[in-house]
């Protein structure tokens, strides 16, 4: 058990790595889909020649019906089949008592001086004597009239049979039976209603204007479109198309390599796509498609571990880093599975680009550019299109870095925006002329998908300010606005401490224009000079830039003591700053700008005071650690080199060369660089600019020769 605390404790580093790592591939691997994948692009090869190997089936498989085949016959039953119609009979009972009751009602107010009434029949069965009672002639003439319109129908009007001519026929359900009849032989309101003009126009024993204002008014549709009837028998009719029509056996030839693909043989190599998609879904399928996409998976990582190691090993050896760019890897590789979650999600709108952009705002353009490759190489895996999606987002995505080599205000944002916009268009473009070569065939609608994926490149800023939050890391925005010297720290430093705070720009504005001639991200190191001694506002007169009355506190105290106070500014600075939430990056600056030098000028009094053969010089040294990148190096020669520059009695060009040199040469002897990733040849041209711009500041002429 000692044992395996003790390895955890010793390897906990490398061990939590490779958790981030595998915890990657293992996600994605998860959630790849399972089916294998057919070989054969089939997407753009309609009417070209078959440029891969000649093709022979691999096993039997049935071709299927084109969807436009299919769609032809759907259409086909569609216009045979007879719609169905339901008789409603309780219609004709309903409109006869209507009848009824109307007629007793109108019959005595139109015939007043009628007599002898009597009694009118049950039914019309009888048919009226010429003598007989006028009341029970013109009632039973009224009911037969009903009948006949009822019994054949009177058909409600649908768009199933608009248009239609006399002769089609519909079926009628009169419950559980349906019959065929034409719909000349039916009724329609109109008709119905001319046919009892004309039979009460002929019949001149009756009033025909009381009945056939009685009878307009009982006329309904009783024959009526049975829409769930007709549907379940369409649906039935379609479930019986045959969904295939013939098929190909093992070994047969399918296509040649150089024949073009018409439409018949690319149904056939479609259906060889969806029985080899469909036989892939097996047990054993499944292990060796897993084993695949592992293989591939554990590959882009491993490339993408292999560039950090050879050439970022500052973000591997860094455990929050490396984190912060694994997650961004995921997130936009778990992105990439929502269409396949949500239908109306097209993988085009997807903002792809915001990953170099994120990663660009916080790291250099190659460690972008590397990420985005690998997050693209891993999502071709399980997209539709894969040449179109990796040529459109790598060239989508090199055009984002470009435009956002530095983010220094809002608008390159809206600016990037665009331009990956237009580098989507023109990629479109290009590939649709290539597989279509028509404008007319080019699916414009896609761009806007397109545009939609610009648009949401402008999440970018949200999400650079949630990760600096999350992982403490400086943007080039948020080093613009701490490098502002109205920020609440730098005008305490100018108003505590106004000598350090022009020290603080000289260094800015050296250290500055030296990272910008040797490489290295020069706002980053302006803003770290700016703070680099905000730790000198709690005892600013115990500073000599500070001191303007001439007295000098270090005169009452020891050197120790004295030296103490001077060291003290960088744990104070590392306080002040976490107070008021600078980013580690910059606090970095305040850690390492002295390194583990001493404070020279009380040790060497100390030493010269001491008795003592070996004196402790422990109690003069910075605590570091030392430089351990470009910026921080950088800042330490330029804080030494110009703090020095100040108590020197004659200012030319040979006094600053010698003290440069002088000051330098003994950081390199004190190994105040071997952690920082600089050269000599940084350092002699470091040495050069800092020569120039002191110069410079000291107004100093070159020596001419006599």
């Amino acid at each position: 058990m000692g044992r395996l605390v003790s390895f955890l404790r010793d390897h906990h580093s490398h061990l939590y790595k490779g958790f981030v790592f595998a915890s990657s591939v293992a996600l994605i691997v998860f959630l790849l889909p399972k089916e294998g994948k057919f070989k054969y692009d089939l997407n753009h090869i309609h009417n070209k020649p078959w440029h891969y190997e000649n093709l022979i089936a691999p096993f039997d498989f049935a071709i299927n019906k084109s969807p436009s085949e299919l769609e032809a016959e759907k259409l086909a039953i569609e216009k045979k089949m007879k719609p169905y119609f339901r008789m409603e009979e309780d219609v004709h009972a309903r409109m006869t008592q209507r009848f009824a009751a109307s007629f007793m009602l109108q019959w005595p107010l139109a015939h007043p001086s009628v007599k002898g009434f009597g009694e009118l029949p049950k039914n019309n069965a009888h048919t009226p004597e010429p003598g007989s009672n006028p009341r029970a002639r013109n009632y039973l003439v009224g009911l037969r009239l009903l009948d006949t319109i009822y019994q054949h129908g009177i058909l409600e009007l649908n768009k199933v049979i608009e248009g239609k001519p006399d002769d089609f026929s519909i079926l009628i359900k009169k419950g559980n039976l349906a019959s065929e009849t034409e719909i000349s032989r039916l009724f329609t309101l109109r008709t119905a209603d001319e046919y009892l003009k004309l039979m009460l126009m002929k019949n001149k024993t009756v009033d025909g204007t009381l009945l056939f204002s009685l009878l307009e008014n009982c006329l309904e549709h009783n024959v009526v479109y049975d829409e769930p009837t007709s549907q379940r028998e369409l649906n039935q009719q379609e479930e019986n198309i045959a969904l295939t029509q013939g098929g190909k056996s093992k070994d047969q030839s399918i296509i040649s390599r150089g024949e073009i693909v018409d439409d018949e043989k690319l149904q056939i190599l479609h259906s060889l796509q969806q029985e080899f998609e469909l036989q892939g879904k097996g047990n054993t399928s499944y292990f060796f498609v897993t084993i695949g996409q592992l293989t591939l998976v554990c590959l882009c990582f491993m490339i993408l571990f292999l560039f950090l190691f050879l050439f970022r090993p500052e973000i591997l050896g860094n455990d929050t880093e490396l984190t912060f760019l694994m997650i961004m890897v995921d997130l936009f590789i778990l992105m990439s599975y929502l269409p396949t979650q949500v239908e109306k999600i097209p993988i085009q709108v997807l903002p792809f680009c915001v990953l170099p952009l994120v990663i660009r705002s916080f790291y250099d353009t190659r460690l972008a550019l590397f990420a985005h490759l690998v997050t693209v190489l891993i999502i071709a895996q399980h997209v539709p299109d894969r040449f179109e999606f990796v040529f459109l987002q790598l060239v989508a995505g090199i055009v984002a870095i470009f435009s956002m080599v530095n983010l220094r205000n809002r608008s390159q944002i809206f600016i990037s925006s665009g331009v990956i916009f237009l580098s989507y268009a023109a990629g479109f473009f290009g590939i649709s002329m290539l597989h279509e070569s028509s404008i007319s065939a080019i699916d414009w609608s896609l761009l806007t998908w397109y545009a939609g994926s610009a648009v949401l490149i402008l999440f970018t800023y949200p999400l650079i300010f949630i990760c600096e939050k999350l992982f403490g890391f400086a943007s080039d925005v948020t080093l613009l606005e701490l490098s502002d010297t109205n920020s609440f720290l730098l005008r305490e430093l100018a108003t505590r401490a106004p000598g350090t705070f022009q020290h603080s720009l000289q260094v800015a504005n050296l250290a500055e224009e030296t990272v910008r001639k040797i490489g290295g991200n020069a706002l980053l190191v302006r803003t770290g000079a700016l703070y680099h001694d905000i730790g000198k506002t709690d005892m600013p007169m115990y500073f000599t830039e500070n001191q303007l009355t001439g007295v000098n506190p270090h005169d009452e105290l020891s050197y120790d003591e004295s030296a103490g106070i001077i060291i003290s500014h960088v744990i104070r600075g590392i306080e002040k700053a976490k107070q008021h939430k600078i980013p580690d990056v910059v606090i970095d600056f305040i850690r390492t700008h002295h390194g583990t030098t001493t404070t020279g000028y009380f040790y060497t009094l100390y030493k010269k005071s001491s008795l003592e053969q070996n004196p402790d010089e422990s109690k003069f040294r910075y605590p570091g650690p030392t430089p351990y990148s470009k910026e921080t190096a950088v800042l330490m020669m330029a804080d030494a080199v110009e703090a020095a520059s100040r108590s020197l009695l004659k200012y030319d060009e040979e006094s600053i060369q010698i003290l440069i040199d002088k000051i330098i040469d003994k950081q390199i002897e004190e190994k105040q660089f071997v952690n920082a990733p600089i050269t000599f040849r940084d350092i002699s041209q470091a040495k050069k600019i800092l020569k120039k711009k002191l110069m410079s500041i000291y107004h100093v002429r070159v020596a001419y020769p006599s």
